[in-house]
């Protein structure tokens, strides 16, 4: 695998292995001394475009753990706000000698233009792209259910049979539609539930169901139920009346959480608008997974810039 663009990208054989690789790289985080030597000698470039602090943070963690030097890039503040290209930032960085390019950007398609152009020889890792994918997203959902369902000795197991939904603002979501591709490869059901103005005009080609009724996904027992971020910063219309509303129909409160199957996964990307979205008591609970979403984002971005890096997938 030379860059991780889409998670449409990944078979499942490459999706279950980078699973596996992350399981050995969880135990890092246990060592006394959190550091590996695999990429000692090499340099990840996290060049962000849009802000970001879960993402960012955890990508520098992750190839500061596997030893490798890290340059962090900011948009602002950069020759970018001087109306610099991405062709003359990407011939920089090559000069540079960066071995791996991590990048966020509010263009959808801006990573596959990056890995296509020629520009520099680098593994390109897509950090979020506009409403188009975000794969370590997904690739840390998928590792956390994975988790949950079958614990931490689960190499090989992929998520055949678990039935996921996922709720809120699909128009602008990256997260959802890398987990959407993702999670069916690896064997899961899909079913989508907002309402119908944040929905795609359309999804025909998604692998997946679409409802508008929170309340009746939630009585069919799903064994995850993904909360999304409303993106207000990139709405420019009237998408729903009014934040109440939202909340009343479509978010997780303390009802609809009470009625969830004891072994059923809470999920959210963060950031969490509480009282929105999820009600603080479900964002808090035992089935909520947010915090070991994090902490498995190190370790995820661990192994895809070790299988990228590396050559090798041993």
């Amino acid at each position: 695998m030379r860059h991780l663009l889409s998670t449409k990208d990944l078979s499942r054989d490459e999706a279950v292995a980078i699973l596996d690789i992350a399981e050995d790289m969880a135990g890092v985080a246990d060592r006394e001394v959190k550091k590996l030597p695999a990429l000692r000698g090499k340099t990840v470039v996290n060049l962000f475009f849009e802000d970001s602090t879960r993402t960012r943070v955890s990508f520098e963690v992750a190839a500061k753990r596997l030893s490798a030097d890290v340059i962090n890039f900011s948009a602002k503040g950069s020759s970018v706000s001087k109306g610099e290209s991405l062709k003359d930032t990407a011939q920089t960085l090559a000069a540079m000698g960066a071995d791996a390019v991590v990048i966020r950007h509010s263009a959808s398609g801006a990573p596959r233009v990056l890995a296509d152009s020629g520009w520099i020889d680098a593994g390109i890792v897509n950090a979020g792209d506009g409403t188009h994918e975000h794969p370590t997203q997904a690739l840390l959902d998928a590792f956390t259910i994975r988790r949950r369902l079958h614990g931490p000795d689960a190499r090989g197991k992929a998520l055949d049979g678990v039935t996921v939904t996922i709720v809120g603002d699909i128009l602008h979501s990256r997260v959802a539609r890398s987990n959407v591709w993702l999670l069916t490869t690896l064997g899961a059901t899909v079913s989508l539930v907002a309402p119908a103005t944040l929905l795609p005009v359309s999804t025909a080609g998604w692998p997946v169901g679409v409802s508008y009724d929170l309340d009746a996904a939630i009585d069919a027992g799903p064994d995850v139920v993904m909360m999304l971020r409303i993106q207000a910063e990139r709405m420019n219309a009237a998408f729903f009346p009014n934040a109440r509303e939202y909340s009343r129909q479509w978010g997780l409160d303390d009802e609809r959480a009470a009625r969830l199957p004891a072994a059923s996964i809470v999920m959210h990307p963060g950031p969490m608008n509480r009282g929105l979205e999820i009600s603080a008591n479900a964002a808090d609970s035992p089935q909520s997974t947010v915090l070991e979403q994090v902490a498995n984002g190190v370790s995820i971005r661990m192994a895809v810039l070790y299988h990228l890096m590396s050559g090798s997938d041993a």
